[in-house]
């Protein structure tokens, strides 16, 4: 009996674990088709841009991140390695085991078999029982027959059992072995692809180095139309800081004219009743107050914008969903990353305020937050829109048209513009992060594609 139970509870535990190992399989096929699909949607994009546009930075965005994903895909399928190893190896583990209780469960079979051999005849089945001291004891002794009977049975049930769940332990070792072989020749399959796109990123870091002058003529201007922005989104910033720090004030003054006022009330109340109390009891003590040595708590630094309830709840609100921000477009390729940049074999360099997104012609941009729109301005034929999340603000540069005006409330995922056209003839927008007037990298702040 103590058998049989141990052998289903291996089996259940055996089951158990092959769901979890087939679940994580799962999962991770899942999670490669989902990477491939997106690799098919790039190669796309890129096929088109190649027949539209002369080779430009944002090509090479785009095949820079094919190579990342491709990069993906190996290591997806790196830990299907790893599952099915342990597929291997746990039904290896699980084979000796069985293999050494199928051992032992005939060998106690065989010993069974021999002594019913050796103790066959009805003569001295008898003679078992008819030798008993008395009923009861007989009657124990019928018992014990059966239960040996019974056990035998059970032996053979578990030889059975055993012998099943074994082949099937061995069908699945030989299933995860050619599992393991097509993971292998994929695996191989897709390496030769990289090698393939590393190739085609050198050829066309090639062609940039033919038009290095052009891009960095592109660049430079960039750079100027990138100052005014900037310069435009400071301007508005401060000019905000002033009136926050100016209704601060106010609010300030407002709160000392008030106690001022509450203070001259209280001790006019008070001058009363000491006058009550002396013509009373002309005897009093006065109380000096108690000094304390306790510290003052200090004060957590603040930012102007923070100054009311609303501003802080808003700024509160935005950082918690650091890493969460969704995109200000639906569909789009980071041109150029926030801060240093360059493109190795070349001589194009520079440093980015923002992210630099390119899209469709005309895409809608749209806000990543609830905010105000603070400002509404123009930055070499295009139209750039600051949007202040308490002390955060988020600039949409290199709208071919502005959507919202200055002064209005808008929410997130609303459109604040469409996108303008760049040099390669694609849209493009310039998509900038501030904390005050220190610029972050909203890269970090954006969901993960």
């Amino acid at each position: 009996m103590l058998k049989k139970l141990g052998l289903c509870f291996w089996g259940v535990v055996f089951s158990c674990s092959l769901a979890v190992a087939q679940q994580n399989s799962e999962d991770l096929k899942k999670k490669q088709v989902e990477i491939q699909r997106e690799i098919d949607d790039l190669r796309h994009t890129l096929e088109e841009t190649k027949k539209n546009r002369k080779a430009g930075l944002g090509q090479l965005a785009m095949i820079q991140r094919k190579l990342r994903l491709r990069e993906q895909v190996i290591n997806n399928i790196n830990e299907q390695m790893d599952v099915i190893e342990g597929n291997i190896s746990q039904s290896r583990n699980e084979i000796t085991r069985l293999t050494r209780e199928l051992d032992t469960l005939k060998s106690q079979y065989e010993k069974s078999v021999v002594y019913a051999y050796k103790n066959r005849s009805n003569y001295d089945f008898l003679n078992f029982i008819f030798s008993a001291n008395g009923f009861n004891d007989a009657l124990k002794r019928i018992e014990y027959l059966k239960s040996y009977r019974l056990y035998r049975e059970q032996q053979a049930d578990n030889i059975k059992n055993t012998q099943n769940i074994l082949k099937g332990k061995i069908t699945g070792l030989q299933t995860a072995r050619e599992e393991k072989g097509k993971v292998l020749k994929e695996k191989e399959k897709e390496r030769g692809v990289l090698v393939e796109e590393k190739k085609e990123q050198d050829e066309f870091v090639g062609k940039l180095k033919s038009r290095e002058n052009e891009i960095n003529r592109e660049l430079t201007a960039k750079q100027k139309a990138d100052k005014k922005l900037r310069d435009g989104i400071l301007v508005a910033i401060r000019r905000e800081a002033e009136k926050a720090k100016a209704a601060a004030a106010a609010a300030a003054e407002a709160a000392r004219k008030r106690e001022r006022e509450e203070a001259a009330v209280a001790a006019k109340n008070n001058a009363a009743n000491a006058s009550n109390n002396n013509n009373s009891n002309p005897i009093t003590t006065a109380t000096a107050p108690v000094a304390t040595n306790k510290p003052a708590a200090p004060a957590k630094t603040k930012s102007v914008f923070e100054a009311t309830p609303e501003g802080e709840l808003l700024s509160d609100n935005f950082e918690k969903n650091k890493g969460k921000l969704p995109w200000p477009l639906e569909k789009g390729e980071i041109k150029l990353h926030y801060g240093l940049y360059s493109v190795a074999g070349t001589s194009i360099r520079g440093n980015n305020p923002g992210l630099t997104i390119e899209t469709e012609k005309g895409a809608p941009v749209k806000a990543v937050f609830d905010g105000e729109v603070i400002s509404v301005f123009d930055v070499e034929d295009n139209a750039a829109v600051l949007v202040q999340h308490g002390k955060f603000f988020t600039s949409y540069g290199g709208l071919a048209a502005a959507a919202v005006s200055k002064g209005q409330k808008i929410k997130a995922g609303q459109v604040v513009g469409k996108a303008g056209t760049n040099d390669d003839g694609n849209g493009e927008i310039e998509f900038i992060l501030m904390q005050d007037t220190k610029n972050l990298d909203p890269e970090v702040w954006i969901r993960r594609r």
